[in-house]
Formats: C-alpha cells, sequence, structure tokens
C-alpha cells in the first residue's frame, strides 16, 4: 500500500476506535447528568441533525476546497465536542455540543470523513481493487469499533471499580475522546496531495450544485433509498441497543463492551465476504440478498426469553449484517465521475443520517414504556427489509460499468 492509503486506514481506525469508546457510555453519561430516556434519545437526534448540516457542508466543499483541510476541519470538531462535553455540567451545553459538534451515538461512522476517505481512496486504486480496499477499510473499522467499545467499557468500570464516581468516569470517557480528536488532525496532516480531487478537464460539464453534474439523478435516487434504510436501523443505533440490554437483562458496562466487541468484529469479518460474493452475482444482489436475512434475525432478538438467547442470536445476525457496506460505498463510487465522488458519497451518507435523524428520538421514547421496549426492533426490521426489495426493483438492471473486474489489494 502506499503512505497515503496507510494513512487514510490508520484515521478510519483511530477515529472509529473513538467512536466506539464513547458508544457504550454516552447514554449512560447522559442519562447520569440528568436526562430521561425521552431526552436521550433527543440528544441522539440532534447529535444526527449536526452531523447532517456539517457534512453537508465540508462534503459538497471538499473537492473544490480541498480534501486534506475539510479532514482536519472535521476532526477539530471531534475535539471540541469532547472537550465541552467532558467539562461541562451545563444540559443546554451538552446538547448544542452534541449538535454542533461531531460525536457518535451509535458507535459507527458519522461526519464527514468516510465520504471524504473513501473518494481519495477509490482515486488511489483504481475501480478493479475498489469493492475489496472498501472491504478492508469497512474491516478495519469495524474491528476498531470493537476495541473501542470493549475499551470503553472496561474503562468506565475499571475506574468505577477505583472509587472514581459513576459521572466522573464517563467525563473521563468523553475527554479521551477530545484528544483522540486532536491525534487524527494530526494524522490527517500528513496525507500528500495524490488525495486531492482530480481537476477537470475542458469537455463541457452541466452545471454543478452540490458538487454534483452528471450523476444528480442517479445520487438523488440512491440517497433517497438509503435515508429509508438509515431511518429503519435509527431505531436500533449501538447506543440504544446497549440501554435496551441494560433495560431488558440489567446488562452492566463491561458486558455491553464485550457484547458489542463481538458484533463489530463478527461485521467486519463479514464485509471480507461481500467482494466474493459481488463478483460472483454483482454489487446489487450481494447488498439484497445478504440485508434480508439480517433484518429477519434483528426482528427475532428481542423475541429471546434470556440474554445469552438474545446476545447470540445478535451476534448471529450481526456476522452477515454487514456485507452490504462495501458494496454500497462501491457501487456509489463506480456510477459518479471521479470529480463528483466526495459530493455524491456526503450527500447518500447525509441522505442516510437524515433518514435516521428522528427514529433515535422514537426509539427513546418506546423505550420510556415497559411494554413498548421490544417494538424498535420491528419496526427497524419492517423498514430495513422494504429499503431493500425497492432497492432491487430499482437498480438491478444497472450495473457499474467496471463490475466484475477484480484484483488482489497486495499493491
Amino acid at each position: 500500500m502506499s503512505t497515503d492509503i496507510r494513512l487514510l486506514f490508520a484515521t478510519r481506525i483511530l477515529r472509529i476506535f473513538a467512536y466506539g469508546f464513547v458508544s457504550v457510555s454516552l447514554a449512560l453519561y447522559l442519562h447520569a447528568v440528568g436526562f430521561g430516556e425521552r431526552a436521550v434519545g433527543l440528544i441522539f437526534s440532534l447529535a444526527l441533525l449536526g452531523d447532517i448540516l456539517v457534512s453537508l457542508w465540508i462534503t459538497t466543499s471538499a473537492d473544490r476546497a480541498g480534501r486534506r483541510r475539510m479532514l482536519v476541519l472535521g476532526a477539530l470538531l471531534i475535539a471540541a465536542t469532547g472537550g465541552v462535553m467532558a467539562a461541562s455540567r451545563n444540559l443546554v451545553l451538552i446538547a448544542l455540543a452534541a449538535a454542533i459538534g461531531v460525536v457518535s451515538p451509535n458507535g459507527s461512522e458519522i461526519g464527514p470523513f468516510i465520504s471524504i476517505e473513501q473518494s481519495a481512496l477509490a482515486q488511489l486504486v483504481g475501480g478493479a481493487r475498489r469493492t475489496r480496499v472498501f472491504a478492508w477499510y469497512n474491516l478495519a473499522g469495524s474491528f476498531a469499533a470493537a476495541v473501542g467499545a470493549l475499551a470503553g467499557g472496561s474503562f468506565v468500570s475499571g475506574l468505577q471499580h477505583l472509587g472514581v464516581a459513576e459521572q466522573a468516569s464517563y467525563r473521563a470517557v468523553l475527554a479521551a475522546y477530545a484528544v483522540f480528536g486532536v491525534a487524527l488532525a494530526a494524522l490527517f496532516l500528513l496525507l500528500s496531495g495524490a488525495v486531492e480531487a482530480p481537476a477537470r478537464d475542458g469537455a463541457p460539464r452541466a452545471r454543478s450544485r452540490l458538487g454534483l453534474h452528471r450523476s444528480r439523478g442517479t445520487v438523488a435516487r440512491l440517497s433517497a433509498l438509503f435515508a429509508l434504510d438509515a431511518f429503519g436501523g435509527g431505531f436500533v443505533i449501538q447506543g440504544l441497543l446497549a440501554y435496551w440490554f441494560h433495560l431488558r437483562f440489567a446488562v452492566e458496562p463491561a458486558a455491553l463492551g464485550g457484547i458489542f466487541f463481538g458484533a463489530n468484529l463478527l461485521a467486519g469479518v463479514s464485509a471480507l465476504l461481500a467482494d466474493r460474493i459481488a463478483a460472483r452475482i454483482g454489487l446489487i444482489r450481494t447488498m439484497v440478498f445478504t440485508h434480508i436475512p439480517s433484518n429477519l434475525l434483528l426482528m427475532l432478538v428481542p423475541l429471546m426469553p434470556t440474554l445469552p438467547a438474545a446476545v447470540g442470536l445478535l451476534l448471529v445476525r450481526y456476522s452477515i449484517s454487514q456485507m452490504d457496506v462495501p458494496t454500497r460505498q462501491s457501487y456509489t463510487m463506480a456510477v459518479v465521475d471521479p470529480d463528483e465522488r466526495s459530493a455524491a458519497s456526503g450527500v447518500t451518507t447525509i441522505a442516510r443520517s437524515v433518514g435516521a435523524l428522528v427514529s433515535p428520538t422514537l426509539s427513546g421514547a418506546l423505550l420510556a414504556v415497559p411494554a413498548l421496549i421490544s417494538v424498535p426492533f420491528f419496526l427497524a426490521g419492517t423498514l430495513k427489509i422494504t429499503y431493500d426489495l425497492l432497492l432491487y426493483r430499482g437498480f438491478k438492471a444497472h450495473p457499474p460499468p467496471d463490475e466484475g473486474k477484480r484484483a488482489t489489494i497486495g499493491a
């Protein structure tokens, strides 16, 4: 791999580790400082709203203003968010930090980073290796999220066993999150000019809007479908799943960290199989044919009578749940022009954030009612399967131009 590719993998790992590190404790921290279940869900929605606004501006400007510059800006927002939330006891300031800054409620990717990084990766590796590199990129993120969740839960439990007060232990997690943001900015500064968007040639182009020209229609259709998928997924984001296990089975932070360590690790490994499957049946079929069974399994989790059964089924679900991720990302990069990639990835990623904006609040309200705490699983599964069927119907006849090309990742 080139130095730039190694750096992009390193920034992915560090960032997702930080997200996983903070996600297990985030809902518990908000509850400890005075937020109820409904307010926790609202704060998560505010975090996603802030992600939409920040990401829209940064990703649609990155190919023109400079990808490295925008990545550094995003990293500094992570540092600011962690610092404010750790230092303040004011509920309004905490809510504003979540809304304006960058913090992940579910331990997975948030902010403008993935769109810009993937645009740079697609440019650096070429079409033949794109899906496989994205699979490894997602594996790196899943492993980092798994280790981050495990480390975050263990860190809090360790502090509390040493006599540190509950609220103070959660604040320490957020202070560490701010440090991760500073380190991330330093890594982005080391990237070379090879990651920047290529200059347009002299051929006439349609007028650019949100950084898009030829591919606006395709991106709009994909965005609508991705928003539906994310709306369903927002009912069961990792922070709320952790809280559900705490409510249903009284699971403590250290055990929650272990559960999501295993879940994220399985999810990342499953993504490696996506490239092999896509080479045989295509990107769209891989996305749909692996996603439907995973969502059927999700709907069965709350029906399990014991903690081991519920965790076991959740882990089986995670073992196939992420095969659609590298294929979805690769498909988006393949069907747009090179100088639209950051914008296209940004717009579709923002569409997912918009889709997930309201559902955490609704899920939080459902979790506040004991008789309804399992409803989010059924809503999520139904909505996500609907997305799968609509995606297959709309795009099965439109494979990317370079479908079927394969190469190894050994460069």
